[in-house]
């Protein structure tokens, strides 16, 4: 567990997700405000379940106060080939540095991996977010209809080794 304090001085705890939180991050992933209107499609019949949660390096942002069971975020590191699959953060808890969090925990655990880059597919309304996290942008991952009709940006994180 790693405990790290937002920019507004909240507490909030990175763990390792477990099979309980699954319909907690499908609910994230389904609610979340970037995928309204067109992009709604996308993920109106995702599901994080518990054995993708087991596969993959899923870690979640919780509240370390009064607030210590509600999830405020996640991230998915697959591991190969390199690429941060998902990253979720809480609408009303976006602002907060919680998205930023996240990112510095993924590339910790990817260095401790051993990797020296992590792809990103962003979703186009998460773009800016990359950039300012310090992902650059690599190339676009075309359209694959019906589930995917639209371009979506490419980017990578790259890796240092401490």
């Amino acid at each position: 567990m790693t405990s790290r304090t937002s920019p507004t001085n909240r507490p909030v705890t990175i763990r390792r997700a477990v099979a309980r939180d699954a319909k907690r991050l499908t609910r994230l992933v389904r609610g979340s405000g970037a995928y309204e209107g067109k992009y709604a499609a996308a993920v109106a019949g995702y599901r994080v379940g518990p054995d993708y949660i087991e596969a993959h390096r899923t870690f979640v942002a919780v509240g370390a106060d009064e607030h210590a069971d509600r999830v405020l975020g996640f991230y998915s590191l697959v591991l190969a080939p390199p690429e941060l699959d998902l990253l979720f953060v809480a609408d009303e808890a976006q602002g907060r540095g919680i998205g930023r969090l996240l990112v510095a925990h993924m590339q910790s655990e990817a260095r401790a991996a051993g990797l020296d880059r992590v792809k990103v597919v962003s979703h186009r309304p998460a773009e800016d977010f990359y950039r300012r996290a310090g992902a650059v942008r690599t190339g676009t991952a075309l359209a694959n209809p019906p589930a995917v009709p639209w371009d979506r940006p490419e980017f990578e994180f790259h890796i240092p080794s401490e």
